[in-house]
């Protein structure tokens, strides 16, 4: 089986071709009228959710990578495919070390021989038919593997930005917290597990991704990935866990300039909220990294 805590060993991959079509541009704020329009007859639209897990850092490292496709159906409505999922091995070219092994159970003697990183990803980064985007969960992470050469330029939705954007309520954000804050429809337990393999994270992922695009426009969740992350609190601090809105002008002045890009994108939203003006420099952080 492909999925659930019996996991095997095995290398899967369920690839369904299906017709690329471009999108009809559809910009709307939030709400229940932000579905795409309906297409026709001959139109299918999906994106691939892409989950990789590693052995390290550099750009071959990757062990495994898992997908699963969301497509735009008839009515244009969003729905995670029954078909279009799988997942591969990968082989590293290097021993795995006991600390990472331990935390995705990928053994070295299972993805020895099985290919390279740059031979096995462009069939799924650019599969038969092609994909309007590729998305992941905190997609930074993947986009260091996922090279431009390696996806032929796909763009990029990262589930995390959009979540903090569409459910900043929510006390955390993380791919499994979401799951079971949001319970979302559809979600069949045992396919999501074990966690921290490559195609249940996928499949996880894929349906906070389809809320998402049922909620808000494919072009606005683009837009927003292509922003850093707007923090719903601060994460850190005297004022961790305050709104934004609740932190003095000098509080928030701050934090225009922690070196956290996010931390200054959110304190820098808030100001720009309030009327004021972002105070002008070179973009120096207050506090520059150690390294």
């Amino acid at each position: 089986s492909a999925f659930g805590p019996g996991l095997q060993p095995t290398t899967v991959q369920t690839v369904q071709t299906v017709i690329f079509a471009p999108i009809r541009r559809c910009r709307q704020p939030p709400g229940p009228c932000s579905i795409e329009p309906p297409m026709s007859e001959t139109d299918t639209l999906r994106i691939r959710v892409i989950d990789l897990e590693t052995a390290g850092s550099s750009p071959s490292d990757v062990c495994e990578i898992g997908w699963q496709d969301v497509e735009r159906a008839a009515d244009g409505t969003w729905q995670v495919s029954e078909t279009s999922r799988g997942a591969r091995f990968v082989d590293p070219g290097r021993p795995i070390s006991p600390g990472t092994m331990a935390v995705h159970h990928i053994l070295d003697e299972w993805i020895q021989g099985v290919g390279y990183w740059r031979d096995v990803a462009p069939g799924v980064l650019r599969p038969d038919g092609g994909v309007r985007a590729l998305a992941a969960h905190r997609a930074s992470f993947e986009q260091r593997f996922c090279t431009p050469d390696l996806t032929g330029v796909a763009d990029w939705i990262c589930t995390w930005k959009c979540a903090l954007r569409l459910w900043p309520d929510l006390p955390r954000f993380s791919n499994q917290m979401l799951r079971y804050l949001r319970r979302p429809a559809g979600l069949d337990h045992d396919k999501g597990l074990p966690a921290h393999r490559a195609l249940p994270d996928a499949y996880v992922t894929a349906h906070h991704l389809r809320d998402m695009l049922n909620t808000v426009s494919l072009d606005q969740l683009l837009e927003w990935s292509h922003q850093p992350g707007l923090l719903p609190r601060v994460p850190k601090g005297a004022h961790r866990g305050q709104p934004w809105s609740t932190l003095n002008d000098a509080a928030l002045d701050t934090l225009t300039r922690d070196r956290d890009i996010d931390i200054r994108f959110s304190a820098t939203t808030e100001v720009q909220r309030r009327g004021g003006e972002v105070p002008a420099g070179d973009g120096t952080p207050v506090q520059p990294t150690l390294l």
